[in-house]
């Protein structure tokens, strides 16, 4: 069994982190000790090992929850990875479409912007008018 510093140090997570994946249902209640410190089981930390994987993927924690529900249910196939990981990409797709869009409208105002960076600095900037 580990203590939650040991575990924050082998990981390099912060406590309350720990704490918040805790309070949300993302790790099972852990044990404690007598005096209320929580202890980690190797099962305990092998979780979230997988938490901090996966949210290195850019997953969110809804999704890791999901995920965490499947594979606690031994459905955790190459399939149902496929499934979520095929979404999240048409997810980040997405978002990429959002991000160009977004570039393409801010550009013009850019170049407007260094128009007009030679007028006196009491000029107010009319461009996001």
């Amino acid at each position: 069994m580990f203590q939650v510093g040991q575990i924050c140090r082998e990981l390099g997570i912060n406590t309350q982190t720990i704490y918040y994946y805790e309070r949300i249902g993302l790790i099972p209640p852990l044990q404690r000790t007598k005096s209320g410190y929580r202890l980690f089981s190797p099962e305990d930390v092998e979780i979230l090992r997988f938490i901090l994987r996966v949210k290195d993927l850019g997953l969110t924690l809804d999704e890791i929850k999901q995920l965490l529900e499947l594979k606690k249910g031994r459905s955790l196939t190459c399939q149902a990875v496929y499934n979520h990981l095929v979404e999240k990409i048409n997810q980040i797709n997405a978002k990429i479409v959002q991000l160009q869009q977004l570039k393409t409208e801010l550009t013009p105002l850019l170049k407007q912007c260094e128009i007009n960076l030679n007028n006196p600095p009491e000029y107010e900037c009319k461009v996001l008018n």
